[in-house]
């Protein structure tokens, strides 16, 4: 009996720790405008880039 509890507490501190994700597409800085710009399916790369951005009249 003992030994299924443990087994059942093993199992569902598993299931609960495998549930954490992380996302880390799009202006994080951690993603290469490239990869961030194949990600959200745009078309140019310039809005994740870094540094200033032009201006649009």
């Amino acid at each position: 009996m003992k030994k299924t509890y443990t087994i059942l507490l093993m199992a569902l501190v598993m299931l609960a720790s495998s549930c954490y994700t992380s996302r880390t597409a799009g202006r994080s800085g951690k993603v290469p405008p490239g990869q961030a710009k194949k990600a959200t399916g745009s078309k140019s790369a310039k809005h994740f880039a870094p540094g200033p951005q032009k201006k649009k009249h």
